[in-house]
């Protein structure tokens, strides 16, 4: 096969691997996932292939190998730097758990094997001439943007749960529609996501958020109402996330993807100590919970800073200056600047969200019109035209709501974006570690023994070398030093 979005040793590798099936005697395939993709022209991370050949028969022709998943019938190859998984046909039943078979049995029908697979797109082979084998439809579901699962989709989700956010995923990264019958499949069968850990939901849930369409995702999981049934705590349904799609409108715009998640939940209004329980509960690694926590906290910190300092009050600029370095010296610049990207983020996005019809959805091919709110008619042009608002997307309920914190709601007299990165610039240092005086110094020169008046000084010192009271110079941050502890005798 003339592989054209795989890297080239890749490619090669795989060939050598599906040759030396074919020369001992045995069927091979390139299958599934890279065929999609280099049929849609899209980037080849992977080459998966299946084969005739039973898992031991493959280990005696590879020597080097893992068996990652023997039961399973799947050998991982090593070959030329590169890992190929390589399935032997197989047919699967008896999924008591809704996700993993409890029956294998291996079979000598390419056609038998991909008939267990989720959806069309990912129901095709090919071989080394190029010919596909495509059973269900998935070169022309590819050609139509659209997901269908492999025959009824209802058995297809009750067996493996967790496809029914796969739908979700692929018709988001890929922009495409679902299909009726699997749309309605997954309607009916979305109770079974409580079976699933949630660390495989939020798996998915993560390609989805921090994929190319994130909208069309979030669009599609409002109107499923999938999330709410799953083990993980979601406090929201679909109209809460409509709700929201005024303010994430410029989701997709951030390359940032701890930015990606205080976007979404900043517009379903979560405070940072909610937000950082809410990832928590959903197994986020403690790197991401804190990145987005900070920058939350920061968003509480300047929307506090607005409501104490009194509009037109003599010196409000400089009183909100300091409180803004404050803010960036307690959560760090990084969260500090996030927050500012995602107030320029939130407003770019209100021209676009205020208006009526806001796309959140991707469209659900063939839907009833009563399963689709604000759907047009089956024959309305507007349906068909590409920039149209997609049948079934949800609207913001209140297209003009903003969430507490949001640019537009600050008061008139608030400093913009630029200033507010003026004065971050401004700061001559921004962690406790620049300060050019150490506790042990300071324990010194006051003759005490440390505690928490250390740290307290030491914090005050910072904030007025950092807002310019003061230089960032030793002998002069211990003299102030000196003349703040005799003011606290």
């Amino acid at each position: 096969m003339d592989w054209t979005m795989a890297p080239s040793g890749m490619a090669q590798a795989a060939n050598v691997v599906l040759s030396a099936l074919l020369e001992h005697g045995h069927e091979a395939y390139f299958v599934g996932g890279c065929i999609r993709d280099e049929l849609l022209g899209r980037p080849v991370h992977d080459i998966d292939l299946t084969t005739s050949a039973l898992p031991g028969e493959v280990m005696e022709i590879f020597p080097r190998c893992v068996p990652t998943g023997l039961a399973h019938g799947t050998i991982t190859i090593l070959q030329d730097g590169w890992s190929f998984e390589v399935t032997t046909y197989r047919t699967e039943s008896g999924y008591a758990d809704h996700r993993r078979p409890e029956h294998v049995l291996f079979v000598r029908d390419v056609n038998e094997d991909l008939r267990r697979r989720d959806f069309t797109i990912n129901a095709m082979c090919c071989g080394l001439d190029g010919i596909r084998v495509d059973p269900y439809g998935g070169a022309e579901d590819s050609v139509r943007r659209l997901i269908r699962c492999v025959g009824d989709a209802e058995e297809r989700f009750d067996e493996d749960a967790l496809r029914m956010l796969r739908c979700v995923r692929f018709a988001s990264v890929l922009d495409f529609r679902v299909a009726k019958n699997t749309w309605r499949g997954l309607l009916r069968q979305r109770d079974k996501l409580a079976h699933i850990a949630v660390e495989r939901v939020r798996a998915e849930l993560e390609r989805i958020v921090l994929g190319p369409h994130p909208q069309r995702g979030l669009g599609l999981l409002a109107r499923s109402g999938l999330l709410p049934r799953g083990k993980a705590p979601f406090p929201w349904t679909g109209s809460d996330m409509a709700a929201a799609a005024a303010l994430t409108a410029g989701i997709g715009d951030l390359q940032d993807a701890h930015l990606r998640w205080a976007l979404l939940l900043h517009a379903l209004k979560r405070s940072a100590f909610e937000a950082d329980e809410l990832l928590r509960a959903w197994t986020f690694p403690g790197a991401t919970r804190s990145a987005v926590a900070g920058v939350l906290r920061v968003r509480e910190a300047w929307d506090a800073a607005l409501a104490e300092v009194p509009p037109g009050e003599p010196g409000g600029t400089e009183a909100l200056r300091r409180r803004w370095i404050a803010a960036v010296l307690a959560h760090g610049q990084s969260a500090a600047e996030g927050w500012l990207t995602l107030l320029a983020a939130l407003l770019a996005a209100l021209p676009e969200a205020a208006a009526p019809g806001l796309a959140l959805g991707a469209p659900v091919a063939g839907a009833p019109a009563a399963q689709r709110p604000n759907a047009p008619a089956p024959d309305d042009p507007a349906a068909q035209r590409p920039n149209a608002p997609a049948p079934g997307a949800f609207a913001p309920q209140r297209p003009n709501a903003l969430a507490p914190g949001d640019f537009a709601a600050q008061r008139p007299d608030a400093p913009d974006i630029p200033a507010l990165r003026s004065w971050t610039a401004g700061m001559p240092l921004h962690t406790l570690a620049e300060l050019a005086v150490t506790g042990r110094e300071l324990a010194t020169v006051l003759h005490k023994r440390p505690g928490p008046w250390l740290g307290e000084l030491l914090q005050r010192l910072l904030m007025a070398a950092a807002a310019g009271d003061i230089p960032n110079d030793n002998r002069l941050l211990l003299l102030e030093a000196k003349r703040m502890d005799s003011n606290e005798q």
